[in-house]
């Protein structure tokens, strides 16, 4: 009697489902005390703005919000004057269209004309695909020289610990340049602290792009007119080298999975061949003719 190959594909569906339940339970734990502190401090700055500036009522300060809230949502930072610098230079316009094939969308900053929209959408359309095209290939590369590392290391003579510490020399490498070093360019940069930017830098380089952190954005900073520009070039090999973790991480997990269950699937199998091999033969009864 053979048994059935048990999948494991249920037990990662529940576990995804449980990940997600748990995520949202987490963030919910530590994220909903802050915004209602946070939603009452407003409403009291309101109350006291009104207080003040007792030409004003309530509606016309509703007003003024939504003007703010709308500039805010068309890319116009409310802070400072019209000498901002304009957010369709051709380095922040760079910057954007790197958001835009990368699928990060920041949601910071979108076209308002419709020419503009209509252009964004066949730009995507092409430019999605032909950014998954060049991160496959940038990906094919730095796996090539991780495979030529192996093969180095894998020679006769060469010991399991110096194998390990290449492949770990390799993978620490790109941990330095893609999301320890940069935070502390941008803490300088941006004046963020060191958390800060290695959240941005994370939150970048995975594409979630909440649009809560933006290089680039702070109109009381003078920035160098390259620097968005090198910071999109740092996030396409960013996101070559992280998609490749990332890769390698869920074969990682998917191996052990389908080990685990492969081992169950022998456990069971052996154990139905020592019930056969325990049961006593049957007598036969011989009928002669």
């Amino acid at each position: 009697m053979h048994s059935r190959p048990i999948s494991w594909t249920p037990l990662l569906v529940l576990g995804y489902l449980f990940y997600l339940l748990l995520g949202a339970m987490v963030f919910q734990l530590l994220e909903k005390q802050a915004e209602t502190h946070f939603r009452d401090q407003f409403q009291l700055e309101k109350l006291k703005f009104l207080q003040n500036y007792t030409c004003l009522d309530r509606q016309a300060l509703e007003q003024f919000v939504q003007v703010l809230m709308e500039a805010w949502e068309k890319g116009v930072n409310p802070e400072g004057n019209s000498t901002n610098p304009s957010n369709w230079d051709f380095s922040n316009s760079f910057f954007f269209a790197g958001t835009v094939v990368t699928t990060i969308g920041y949601g910071n900053l979108s076209p308002s004309t419709v020419a503009g929209q209509i252009f964004c959408v066949f730009y995507a359309l092409f430019g999605v695909p032909l950014n998954l095209a060049f991160l496959n290939q940038l990906g094919k590369a730095l796996n090539a020289h991780l495979l030529t590392l192996e093969r180095w290391v894998q020679k006769p003579g060469r010991a399991q610990v110096v194998q390990t510490l290449a492949v770990a020399i390799f993978l620490t490498t790109g941990t330095l340049l893609f999301l320890v070093f940069p935070p502390l360019v941008f803490s300088y940069v941006e004046g963020w602290s060191y958390g800060e930017g290695f959240y941005f830098t994370f939150i970048t380089l995975s594409t979630i792009g909440f649009g809560d952190y933006v290089v680039g954005t702070n109109p009381n900073k003078h920035y160098i007119p390259v620097y968005r520009s090198l910071t999109a070039i740092w996030i396409v090999f960013g996101l070559a080298w992280l998609a490749l973790v990332f890769n390698v991480g869920a074969d990682l997990m998917e191996r052990y999975l389908q080990l685990k269950w492969h081992k169950s699937d022998l456990s069971l199998a052996q154990g139905d061949t020592t019930k056969l091999e325990d049961e006593p033969e049957q007598p036969r009864i011989h009928i002669p003719s």
